[in-house]
């Protein structure tokens, strides 16, 4: 890998050769839609694929005049936008799940049998049968599985089947077994730090390993080979750009994942950027702290944060909160850090110029994540470090001023609330949920948002985030109004956070996030323009092209 910053050259004083003047193609449409507020929309730019950035924007007729070698590209009633970045996602993760037992939005545990039978057929003898999506809250009996409702169907082949937010597991007893068999016995009134074993009265475990516990059985799972880790990033980097990502913020790379990332941009097969982050205070951490902070050539990858997990998740009642879970009056959630492992990780980065970046999803977990970047920062953050809280998704009223006053950026997931709407006020009562999923709260305060997915959590597609943050509603158009709808964003304030915002949260708004002369060349090509159609139309707008660096890396047939 090589270890250095590539140095940004302004454009505009290039001189053309013949072949870059060769690559240059004019690009009109119905509208360009550039994110700069200093030039908001235009008819037309020009684009150089031999540097990978745009020359210039403005009306067609100017530009044909001032550059006559260009090729002309036009895309018709069609409507540019700036790349869409997605600033908190798993791509590693979306590549498993897209080669495992599809188990979300499944409705009864009687439909998960069914498709685990189904995919069960693709497998060989004592091969493990590996799963994800399950969400008991979409259940009639809304309460956790057990082993025993997956051993009639699958007495002897080991199931792992992850929750829909990745925080809990659900596994059979074989699977169990095996565990056991190799560790230490599960039974018992333990807890392995960070994580809860569900178990029944008499101390045996039921199935359901919540956050730290679960590796307790993925641990003796067999790795895949290199060869099928390699399709499964491929698979989930072509569906990437096939929705309109131009740029994905990954949550957790390892050193070894990261060296993959490095092999497919040498050999040109990154498709779009990947700003990686560090999974916690581990070797990837260690190497950048030793090395330096890291950025292909080809300025397709980088890593220069880390990703630090703080809590659990709200619907397997793992984030972690002030006071008890208004659905379990026993259960205040987990810390997977104790505050002063994440103080300690948060220092060490600090030291080593890494941005910070700390999930955090219940209350109490942003309070720690907040109070501890204000020990490590000051109390106003005058250094331009721009730690972020990925998901920031349950605030104390107090705490939301905390994140301008800090320089904190919120790293939020607008289809989080529309997936958890149904439940969440549950789960933390009236007086909490007004702190929750609040957008819009946050921007008053001054805090900069960066939207994301978090996929495979939810769906990869960046308009269903767009559609969501702007409605709050589900795709059938309820709750009517919107739910708390205070906190909608605008299309603007979304498409913003998708773009702009996701490049300034990754350092990067000197390259991409927004059309302007002589940044990097990544755009997508809607069939209309995502600021003037209805809110409820935003997640129906087609992708006709994603571009990076100028080139077309999808194209819809």
């Amino acid at each position: 890998m090589h270890r250095h910053w590539a140095v940004f050259t302004a454009l505009g004083a290039l001189l053309l050769s013949p072949l870059a003047a060769a690559q240059l193609q004019l690009i009109s449409a119905r509208e360009i839609v550039t994110g700069n507020p200093d030039q908001p929309q235009v008819q037309a730019m020009v684009i150089d694929g031999q540097s990978g950035r745009v020359l210039a924007l403005g009306e067609k007729h100017t530009l044909q005049a001032r550059y006559p070698q260009a090729t002309p590209h036009d895309l018709g009633q069609a409507t540019v936008i700036p790349g869409l970045i997605d600033a908190h996602a798993h791509l590693v993760n979306l590549g498993h799940s897209l080669s495992e037992a599809n188990l979300w939005g499944v409705r009864s545990k009687q439909e998960v049998i069914a498709r685990l039978q189904a995919a069960e057929a693709q497998l060989a003898p004592g091969q493990w049968l590996i799963g994800r999506g399950w969400d008991q809250n979409l259940w009639p009996e809304k309460t956790f599985p057990t082993a025993a409702d997956l051993d009639a169907a699958f007495p002897d082949r080991p199931l792992y089947l992850d929750r829909v937010d990745g925080h809990a597991a659900w596994v059979n007893s074989a699977a169990l077994r095996i565990a056991q068999a190799q560790g230490r016995s599960l039974a018992g009134h333990w807890h392995p730090d960070g994580g809860r074993i569900e178990r029944d009265a008499a101390g045996q475990p039921t199935g359901v390993l919540i956050d730290a516990a679960a590796g307790l059985v993925s641990a003796h799972i067999p790795a895949h080979a290199p060869e099928e880790l390699d399709r499964r990033l491929e698979r989930a980097l072509q569906l990437a750009v096939a929705n309109g990502l131009t740029g994905v913020h990954d949550m957790g790379v390892s050193r070894e994942e990261l060296a993959r990332f490095a092999r497919f941009a040498d050999a040109g097969k990154l498709p779009l950027r990947v700003d990686a982050y560090a999974d916690g205070d581990g070797q990837a951490l260690a190497d950048l702290c030793r090395e330096g902070l890291y950025r292909h050539p080809g300025g397709r990858l980088q890593m220069r944060g880390v990703k630090l997990f703080v809590d659990g998740a709200l619907g397997s009642r793992g984030a972690a909160m002030l006071a008890p879970y208004s659905d379990d009056p026993h259960n205040h959630g987990l810390l997977m850090m104790s505050p002063q492992q994440h103080l300690a990780a948060s220092r060490k980065a600090a030291q080593c110029g890494v941005q910070v970046a700390s999930h955090a999803i219940g209350d109490r977990g942003n309070r720690v994540v907040l109070d501890n970047y204000q020990a490590v920062l000051g109390e106003s953050a005058p250094e331009d470090r721009r730690w972020r809280v990925e998901h920031a998704q349950v605030l104390a009223a107090q705490d939301i001023g905390r994140f301008a006053r800090l320089g904190v950026i919120a790293s939020m997931q607008p289809t989080h609330a529309t997936s958890d709407m149904g439940w969440a006020e549950e789960r933390v009562g009236a007086q909490r949920i007004v702190g929750a999923y609040a957008w819009q709260s946050l921007r008053r305060s001054g805090a900069r948002l960066a939207l994301g997915s978090d996929f495979p959590v939810e769906q990869v597609d960046p308009r269903l985030g767009l559609q969501a943050a702007v409605t709050r509603q589900d795709g059938q158009g309820l709750p009517v109004g919107g739910w708390y709808p205070e906190q909608r964003l605008t299309s603007a304030q979304a498409l913003d956070g998708f773009t702009a915002g996701a490049a300034y949260a990754g350092f990067a708004e000197l390259e991409v996030g927004m059309l302007r002369e002589g940044l990097r060349a990544d755009f997508v090509v809607l069939d209309h323009n995502p600021l003037q159609v209805a809110p409820q139309q935003l997640s129906t707008l087609k992708v006709l092209s994603t571009w990076v660096d100028a080139q077309p890396v999808y194209q819809a047939e």
